[in-house]
């Protein structure tokens, strides 16, 4: 009883929006979703057996009949869920037949559904502050929609895509995953990068409370010397207006302390060191004449 009820709840899907001629994409997919919960998808992806020769087992009998009762069971639903147009055309059908008929009764809309599948699916690029999980499954939700639209992707080529799309961060991971070569699928693949992205944490910071640290403390910094620019003559240790001791032989604004001149220290001021020289000169010249 609660199993009867809970496929009625999801046949319910189809029941409120019924297939017209503008959403056979959406109605392909609900009637899918259906039919994998009542484990009948495989009628419509594989056409209905020949009758048995004589002579069949019972194991064959019995999944020949499975087959034709669950062939009759969608083919009900599918008639039921579709426009009275529709129903008119497909009446004389095995559920089989009949969605290959409707897609290519709307091979249009399901070409514009692989193109723009293709279009987001290319364009599929991890942020820098993504997770890479939920980047990953959207890809593979995009390559599993685009083969129920008969865009076949192969599985290296699937691996190709994905290894395209993670951010800077993993440009070592796949390099090393080229490099040696490895075979994985979709889901495998990205339990490697789940595993690749908790290395990535644990050697640097996430970059989104860098960049908030870094902002903060800048601010400080930026507060700081505003405060002390106030004041000229601060002193910044102490906070007295004590004009600081000049360093080096400069004055504060720039000028010698020997020739009072701009430009450079008093070790580098021509006169100065000329001056020395000289006092240098007559102090050897007067110990020259005193040891005579």
């Amino acid at each position: 009883m609660a199993n009867n009820s809970n496929n009625f709840s999801i046949r319910s899907v189809l029941e409120k929006d019924k297939l017209t001629r503008t959403n056979f994409l959406d109605w392909q997919r609900n009637l899918r979703i259906v039919l994998k919960q009542e484990r009948k998808l495989y009628v419509i992806d594989i056409r209905r057996p020949t009758p048995l020769a004589e002579g069949s087992s019972r194991v064959q009998h019995n999944a020949y009949q499975k087959h034709i009762d669950d062939d009759t069971d969608v083919q009900c639903l599918m008639l039921a869920t579709v426009s009275a147009e529709l129903q008119k055309l497909h009446e004389n059908m095995d559920s089989y037949d009949m969605i290959e008929h409707l897609k290519r009764i709307f091979e249009g809309q399901a070409r514009q559904g692989r193109f723009d599948t293709f279009k987001s699916l290319n364009a599929c690029k991890q942020g820098e502050r993504d997770p890479v999980g939920p980047h990953v499954l959207k890809m593979i939700g995009y390559i599993d929609y685009l083969e129920k639209l008969g865009a076949l992707i192969g599985p290296e080529h699937q691996i190709d895509l994905i290894l395209q799309s993670p951010n800077n961060n993993y440009s070592q991971f796949v390099m090393n995953y080229n490099m040696n070569e490895i075979i994985k699928n979709s889901t495998e693949l990205l339990a490697m990068l789940k595993t690749a992205e908790t290395n990535i944490q644990k050697v640097s910071p996430t970059p989104i409370l860098m960049v908030i640290k870094g902002k903060d403390k800048g601010k400080g910094k930026w507060k700081g010397k505003k405060k002390m620019g106030s004041n000229s003559n601060a002193n910044p240790k102490h906070g007295s207006t004590k004009a600081l001791k000049p360093k080096g032989g400069v004055q504060r604004d720039g000028d010698c302390h020997y020739c009072k001149k701009p430009g450079h220290w008093k070790r580098n001021c021509h006169a100065y060191l000329e001056d020395l020289k000289k006092k240098k000169d007559d102090a050897a010249s007067d110990s020259g004449t005193t040891g005579k």
